[in-house]
């Protein structure tokens, strides 16, 4: 029973640092209406955690690899809450983007360690459900914050909506010191210390990490606007349409628990992970096609699916990376997929969004879909090995 103890703690340390990460784009109203920022500067500001999370991620997940998972997760939770706090007494947008950016620096820690627990804590036999019930961290923290923070916002400003996630980080640190243990790991081997990088397994690693972040367009493009286009093409107020996001993140959470036992019982991780793009390809186009022919039922329809499709493929990509990197590895490869992923996550606000003011949602959209078919024939479904994933389990006695 501890490891799943484990599991439920890491998955709420993730959910915390999501709600700060990709829960700032529904404080994007409030910053146009209440202090009068345009659509490209608001989405360049919530990008700056995301900036902030690049370059920390391969660093943290070495750290992990060396000093174990809860040092890790304790220690860049408790920086991330601090400096959020601290964040808000600067003056000024810049400077407050500027904490914004050091603070999602500190979060990175969060995402290649918890991550690394399920590696050890977990067999490849049920190791696509654990890990899918630990991505479920990011439409918890995203529905944590699409139901807090509008409100919050619009009741208190945006300082006490960003004050949220910050206490959050500060008691998910508390709680991860004292729940929180490293998996046992195996015997050091000269073999298993090898990068993958430059074994054979490597080229299947970069296409994997090249598929995971052209997967993540249609993933932000649906959470980073689907408020703001409820409300400024639909009619919606911020509230109701924060509080649809919210409920809407449940169906995203249970895909990703599906899509891991999916996997399981499939003994493939990048077989259901095609499927999954092909199925965010589908739900983008028809979200514009809904939009351009004035369809309201068919454009939100397809925007709720793309929010939930769109996310199921997060738990696969990072499982088949851990695995194929080895418990040795695992730290850095997961660090070096979240960078890859981010990259992407952190320029599609504000390039989508000067599309959509330029262009409208229907051709930003349709230019939004290139990126899941590109996902699709890139998942390197002839290169995974099941040799190599019994090479690199790790059994443990619960």
């Amino acid at each position: 029973m501890r490891r799943w103890f484990i599991l439920a703690t890491g998955l709420l340390a993730q959910a915390t640092t999501s709600s700060f990460l990709y829960g700032l784009p529904f404080l994007i109203p409030a910053l146009r209406t209440d202090h009068g920022l345009s659509l490209t500067s608001a989405s360049v500001l919530i990008s700056a955690p995301l900036l902030g999370l690049l370059p920390a991620l391969i660093s943290w997940g070495a750290a992990a690899d060396r000093f174990g998972e809860r040092v890790v997760m304790t220690t860049g939770l408790a920086l991330t809450g601090v400096l959020l706090l601290v964040s808000l007494t600067l003056p000024g947008f810049v400077l407050f983007g500027l904490g914004l950016l050091v603070a999602g620096a500190a979060s990175a820690s969060v995402n290649a360690a918890s991550g690394r627990v399920v590696l050890g804590w977990f067999s490849a036999r049920e190791r696509g459900l654990a890990m899918g019930i630990r991505q479920t961290a990011q439409p918890v923290g995203v529905g944590i914050a699409a139901a807090t923070l509008p409100p919050l916002a619009h009741h208190f400003g945006v300082a006490t909506a960003v004050a949220l996630p910050a206490v959050l980080c500060l008691l998910s640190a508390l709680l991860v010191w004292f729940v929180v243990v490293d998996p046992p790991r195996p015997e050091r081997t000269v073999a298993a210390a090898e990068s993958p990088y430059t074994g054979r397994v490597a080229t299947t690693l970069v296409r994997l990490h090249t598929a995971s972040a052209m997967l993540v367009v249609p993933q932000f493009v649906a959470a980073t606007f689907a408020v703001t286009y409820l409300v400024s093409e639909r009619g919606w107020s911020p509230v109701a349409a924060g509080q649809l996001v919210a409920v809407v993140q449940i169906a995203g959470a249970a895909g990703r628990i599906l899509a891991g036992v999916w996997s399981d019982r499939a003994g493939s991780r990048l077989r259901p992970m095609r499927l999954i793009a092909f199925g965010a390809l589908t739900t983008i186009v028809l979200w514009g096609v809904g939009d351009a022919l004035d369809l309201p039922w068919l454009a939100i329809a397809a925007l709720l699916a793309a929010l939930v499709v769109s996310v199921t493929d997060n738990g696969l990509g990072f499982t088949a990376t851990a695995e194929l990197a080895g418990p040795f590895w695992a730290g850095r490869a997961l660090g070096v997929q979240n960078t890859g992923q981010n990259i992407v996550a952190m320029a599609a606000a504000p390039l989508f969004s000067a599309l959509i003011t330029a262009f409208g949602y229907p051709l930003a959209l349709a230019l939004a879909a290139v990126f899941p078919a590109a996902g699709a024939a890139l998942t390197p479904v002839a290169g995974e090995s099941a040799a190599r994933l019994d090479a690199v389990e790790v059994e443990v006695r619960p």
